[in-house]
């Protein structure tokens, strides 16, 4: 299930700290890598940043076309996102081009409404961003900058501008890399209340 996100809310789809599956595609070559590293750095117009190794045959493609996606995974594609995150496309190439990770592993997707890029089904959220030349920054480093042109969510587990981890859609809940295939899945939300200046920062009666 999916539902658009209003451009405004997409800083919400990554704010805070989901691991996240990079797709991107020149030509006729596509691939998808996960990243630990993503974070909204601006509202209006949305923009991210994203950690995407300068080794990498996405960031070949994402450098070669100037813009790249970004879906969110559940803790039900935990295994698919380590295996992406852990293999190279380069590994299963013919020498000459690497074969997509989409083809290799039977992974679904669906073209974005802006850019058509593939857009990984059974995530929770998707962006489609278009990558800010910074030129220094991209040669020196394996930083992104990129502005969002399209957001979705899935609305079982984000409306209406937010998050909400329910016990009863645990397997939507967004995945933490903690290191060497480990994820941490988001936990149920709570609500927080603004404190009373005269009663300090006890607990609620």
């Amino acid at each position: 299930m999916r539902a658009p996100v209003d451009l405004a809310h997409a800083s919400r789809l990554i704010n805070h700290g989901p691991t996240v599956l990079v797709s991107s595609a020149y030509g006729a070559q596509r691939n998808v890598m996960a990243a630990a590293w993503s974070m909204p750095v601006e509202f209006t117009p949305p923009r991210v940043a994203v950690e995407i190794d300068k080794g990498t045959f996405t960031c070949a493609l994402v450098r070669d076309s100037g813009v790249f996606a970004l879906s969110v995974p559940g803790r039900a594609l935990a295994d698919l996102t380590f295996t992406v995150g852990s293999v190279s496309a380069r590994d299963f190439g013919d020498g000459r081009a690497p074969h997509d990770k989409f083809t290799r592993y039977g992974i679904g997707t669906f073209a974005g409404p802006v850019l058509g890029l593939p857009l990984v089904e059974g995530c929770v959220a998707w962006l489609e961003c278009r990558v800010i030349p910074e030129a220094h920054v991209q040669h020196t480093y394996d930083t992104w900058y990129a502005e969002v042109l399209s957001a979705q969510a899935d609305p079982r587990v984000f409306a209406n501008g937010r998050w909400s981890f329910r016990d009863d859609n645990a397997a939507l809940h967004t995945i933490h890399h903690l290191g060497a295939g480990q994820f941490a899945p988001a936990g149920t939300s709570i609500a927080a209340r603004v404190l009373d200046p005269d009663r300090g920062a006890g607990p609620r009666a």
